[in-house]
């Protein structure tokens, strides 16, 4: 299996793409503190220097320490993956999926939804990261930003000059974006 990496705007981020699905449910985030069992996040977080591993549906960004360098533990990862799909996994998460009870939301705040998935998700997705709404109040949108997105030097310009302008440009009633 050849796993590819791509840089993303975060120094400290790489992105790895096995070139299949990884995750039959939404993205989610692991750090050191997190406990969850599964061999290949515990064996990643293991590494000396990894401070988070985010998953998509066909990606992995792992998040280092700024004082290890890429070529320390890049090797690591792509082995400890390979490794992973050798003894027959197909799936890093594998969730039955449920009908979850849908959240009421207002209006203005499935607008918002609705831009973040087409428009947002899309381009952070493809730096590494993601981006999910947490609620809207007087003209406030919260929003948590993951994966290559959390920390990146960057991302505090992509979220006032991309995320907030479009947001302002198709809600009016949007004054500010924060990230939580």
């Amino acid at each position: 299996m050849f796993i590819q990496t791509q840089e993303t705007p975060n120094p400290n981020s790489l992105k790895f793409l096995p070139g299949r699905k990884i995750s039959n449910i939404d993205a989610m985030e692991f750090s050191n503190k997190d406990n969850f069992d599964n061999s290949l996040i515990k064996n990643i977080l293991a590494i000396n220097g990894v401070e988070s591993l985010f998953l998509g549906s066909d990606f992995l960004s792992v998040n280092k320490n700024q004082n290890i360098e890429w070529e320390d533990i890049k090797h690591i990862v792509i082995s400890l993956i390979n490794e992973f799909y050798e003894e027959g996994n197909t799936l890093i998460i594998d969730k039955n999926l449920k009908n979850e009870s849908i959240k009421d939301y207002k209006d203005i705040e499935k607008k918002i939804i609705h831009i973040l998935e087409s428009k947002v998700k899309p381009a952070v997705a493809n730096d590494g990261g993601d981006i999910k709404f947490l609620n809207y109040k007087d003209g406030v949108v919260k929003v948590k930003l993951q994966g290559s997105c959390s920390g990146c030097p960057s991302s505090t310009i992509t979220l006032k000059r991309g995320v907030q302008n479009l947001l302002q440009h198709y809600i009016p009633e949007i004054k500010q974006v924060e990230a939580d």
